[in-house]
């Protein structure tokens, strides 16, 4: 058959029917030799593309059939959910809404941030405060704690500075040890990768990824249309991180080629939080569409959705238990909610009882399992376990 026939063939052939058949009775060479102002096989070409979507598709559409509830009964009777867990301890310290908090990796401290101008590093355990930090700039908005060697310490706002603290040479006229200054908006979240580089995002639409060492901006992520309010770096891969915007998408990216490699998509409105579920292999949105929402990076899709009709709040922070079997989800309307995982969507596991005077603003778990935390613009913050 020459070049012309097998235009004319292939271009006879209804498009519905034109998939990757075409290609395969095509000799490459035969392709590659088409002259570039050859429409006529451009046009295949466009046919056979659209085709091989629409069955990619078919096929997740044909695969996503089954809810959660369903996949994990067929697997046998799961273990009940031990609920609910108990209030054990109260943070009482701050004079201004609490905005952020975040666990070191010893399981025991945390840092929180509030718009009483302080970071307070505490003992949750006996409820001491180990440190007073006073900001440059009361309007903090995030913080954070180096997990390795808990020396480190960060925080940001509406200043658009990165400030990093070391908690072991601090005097009693705190001075940050480094400032990262780039972002053109309000600093919104930042995580330490490890103790010398971190992670921030910004209501200027971008992430930037920071030598902390040398305050010297090593990639910037700027594919979101809109706000990016938090990230979470892969708990197996500090490599990969994902970031939530009011662009109403969370993508994930990769250091190493700074790049977006995932775009998720199924929110109706603003993603105010993300974190990763323990194994890496997906993660958890909250949302001002007042639903939580739980997504896998292996079938590049939504698996889950935790909502119902009663609950009409948005959600502002989100995290997960050690297993993956609980996420929490912190509410404009003061509560906590935990959704189980495995269950189908529509009824929460339960709601903590003593809930905050005001906003849930943050909530996290530490890295042992054991203790849930939950900040609230009622000034407090609660240790549940």
């Amino acid at each position: 058959m020459s070049e012309q026939e097998r235009i004319e063939a292939a271009e006879a052939e209804p498009s519905s029917n034109c998939d990757i058949r075409y290609f395969q009775r095509w000799p490459l060479e035969s392709v590659t030799a088409v002259p570039p102002f050859n429409m006529r096989i451009v046009v295949v070409i466009a046919r056979g593309v659209a085709s091989l979507k629409e069955q990619i598709q078919q096929i997740r559409a044909s695969k996503q059939k089954n809810t959660m509830g369903a996949i994990a009964a067929s697997k046998g009777p799961l273990r009940e959910i031990r609920k609910p867990i108990k209030m054990r301890r109260t943070l009482k310290g701050h004079f201004g809404k609490v905005y952020a908090m975040h666990w070191a990796g010893d399981s025991q401290s945390l840092v929180s941030a509030s718009q009483d101008g302080k970071l307070i590093i505490w003992n949750a355990y006996t409820t001491n405060k180990t440190s007073a930090i006073p900001l440059r700039s009361s309007w903090v908005m995030t913080c954070a704690f180096e997990q390795s060697k808990g020396n480190l310490i960060a925080c940001g706002g509406l200043d658009n500075v990165c400030s990093i603290y070391n908690i072991q040479n601090q005097s009693a006229n705190a001075r940050a040890t480094k400032e990262l200054v780039a972002h053109d908006g309000y600093l919104s979240c930042c995580r330490f990768t490890d103790e010398g580089h971190i992670i921030t995002s910004s209501g200027d639409s971008t992430c930037i990824y920071w030598d902390i060492n040398s305050g010297e901006v090593l990639k910037t992520f700027s594919d979101h249309t809109g706000d990016v309010m938090s990230v979470a770096i892969n708990p197996e891969n500090s490599n990969v991180f994902v970031s939530g915007s009011v662009d109403k998408t969370a993508k994930i990216w990769d250091l190493r080629n700074g790049k977006c490699v995932q775009t998720h998509v199924g929110h109706e409105n603003d993603i105010n939080s993300v974190a990763y579920f323990p194994d890496g292999n997906a993660f958890g949105t909250g949302s001002d569409d007042s639903t939580c929402r739980l997504f896998d990076q292996r079938s590049y899709g939504e698996v889950n959705k935790f909502g119902n009709d009663k609950i009409t709040s948005g959600i502002t922070s989100v995290a997960f238990s050690r297993s993956g079997r609980l996420m929490f989800g912190g509410y404009d309307d003061f509560s906590t909610y935990v959704w189980d995982t495995l269950a189908d969507s529509s009824q929460a596991a339960y709601a903590l009882p003593s809930q905050h005077e005001n906003r849930v603003s943050c909530l996290g778990v530490n890295a042992k399992g054991d203790a849930l935390c939950t900040g609230s613009w009622d000034t407090n913050l609660k240790v549940w376990a």
